[in-house]
């Protein structure tokens, strides 16, 4: 492993290659080809479903402990290759390494604690009317799943879908992300290695339209969860309603940050400046809206341009770098295109808005102020390194605008009222508030969106209860 691998399909216990044309993986920060990764055709597609329904009628009999048992023993073999599997991540997807080797540890982590949950699937039994009945709700796995994860985080979503479906005793079939596909991969690797029965987790690659197209309406398929945008959220979660299929939707978010004029604001640049320049803003939950009050607008602004102006961005594999490239020309030709519209409509570009270079997908963390409402960047998911930073004069107008969009993923506030943190918690059109300091996606808190952020958790207790049907059994006795 090192090199980048050319990455295989994973169907019924056997790595394969697909039967379409092998797809080119590019390196985000040269634009070079690295490698290859299958591609998955109906027929691949039938033979996954076929391994699923037959490993699902098989896990399903394992006991929970078992189950346990096995996904601690994958979290293990993913701790122990997580150098090889960092680097590969970082060569497919651009973040720095760091930020790699931290996506590693939490994808264990995360299999580790779904795998705790396997043993507290828990039932109860409800008092009866009569002495002579006894009445029973059991926990039920919902069956095969179909699962669609991102290639912005290649690891941290995806296991999130895999640990949460076999902790339920649900088989899965994963469609990982066909531009960042060999980190993916070593995840179902460590599952495989850890001696997982065959079909249980299988792996395809491919165009991801026909795909969803096929593996979604299939009768075999009874849970569905994907990860991504809105817009192909709402497609695929009308498609799966046609067909009463479950579904779980983790989709965009354009999450507000609010600083008031009594919080830490060295804090608050601080952590916020992080939070939106990792995986150079190619974060569903990184904050995009900065609505800071008046009276610190100033010296937020101030601090803020220059923690995004001592940013190093560069190759992620190189010492020092705190920013990597864009994972795909198409985000850089978005940040362009959202820089231009903006200035078109009168804001200002306090610091960045340009691409770096003609080599690689580089762009500057770029900072907006006097964005218009209408311009396009305040309506539309950057999903890059680019700030809206805007004032507000009191709480009824910051408000206002955290809610005025139809997005409701995350939120961030900064305050050190506990009058104003309530509020906020009883007035946020959030799935999601984290409050003076950055606490979301842990795996036992519950992560997921309102309004048209998606539906469903993939964190915490709430995310098992997408994968288990609710059984009453009453009987006389």
């Amino acid at each position: 492993m090192s090199g980048y691998p050319d990455t295989q399909l994973h169907i019924n216990g056997r790595w394969k290659d697909g039967s379409n044309e092998h797809l080119s993986i590019l390196n985000p920060a040269s634009g070079e080809v690295i490698g290859h990764v299958s591609n998955a055709s109906n027929s691949d597609l039938d033979e996954a479903l076929a391994a699923a329904a037959a490993g699902f009628e098989q896990w399903r009999r394992v006991s929970a402990f078992e189950r346990a048992k096995l996904m601690r023993q994958a979290a293990e073999i993913l701790r122990d290759r997580s150098a090889a599997i960092s680097r590969i991540m970082t060569l497919e997807q651009g973040k720095p390494l760091a930020e790699s080797k931290a996506e590693t540890a939490g994808a264990a982590d995360t299999i580790d604690w779904f795998a705790e949950e396997a043993r507290r699937a828990y039932g109860r039994l409800i008092p009866p009317r009569s002495i002579n009945v006894r009445q029973m709700v059991v926990r039920e796995p919902v069956g095969p799943v179909a699962a669609f994860s991102p290639w912005n985080f290649p690891l941290n979503q995806a296991v999130r879908k895999v640990s949460a479906a076999l902790a339920a005793g649900c088989s899965i079939i994963l469609k990982g992300p066909e531009e960042t596909p060999a980190s993916c991969a070593e995840l179902v690797r460590a599952f495989a290695d850890a001696g997982l029965p065959a079909g249980v987790l299988n792996l395809v690659f491919g165009i991801p339209a026909d795909i969803s197209n096929y593996l979604i309406p299939h009768p075999i398929i009874r849970k569905i969860s994907f990860t991504g945008s809105t817009a192909v959220g709402k497609q695929l979660a009308s498609l799966a309603g046609a067909h009463m299929k479950r579904v779980t939707m983790e989709l965009g978010g354009h999450a507000p940050a609010i600083v008031f004029d009594d919080a830490d604001i060295d804090l608050a640049v601080r952590l916020l400046a992080g939070a939106k320049f990792r995986n150079a803003g190619q974060v569903c939950v990184a904050p995009t809206r900065f609505l800071i009050q008046e009276r610190v607008f100033d010296k937020f602004l101030d601090g803020f341009v220059r923690a995004a102006e001592a940013i190093n961005v560069g190759d992620g594999l190189r010492d020092g770098v705190t920013m990597g490239p864009l994972a795909n020309p198409r985000r850089v030709e978005a940040m362009e295109s959202l820089t231009a519209d903006a200035v078109t409509r009168g804001a200002k570009i306090a610091t960045g808005g340009k691409r770096i270079g003609n080599l690689g997908n580089f762009f500057q963390p770029t900072v907006l102020t006097d964005v218009p409402q209408d311009a396009r960047v305040l309506n539309e998911e950057p999903f890059g390194p680019m700030a809206i930073v805007g004032a507000f004069s009191d709480y009824g107008s910051a408000i206002a605008e955290a809610n005025r969009l139809p997005y409701g993923l995350a939120a961030y506030a900064y305050t050190t009222s506990a009058k104003t943190s309530a509020a906020l918690a009883r007035d946020i059109e959030s799935g999601m508030l984290s409050i003076n300091h950055h606490g979301l996606a842990l795996p036992e808190l519950p992560f997921g969106g309102i309004k048209d952020s998606g539906y469903g958790s993939e964190g915490g207790i709430e995310a098992m209860e997408n994968f288990v049907n609710t059984k009453l059994v009453t009987e006389a006795i």
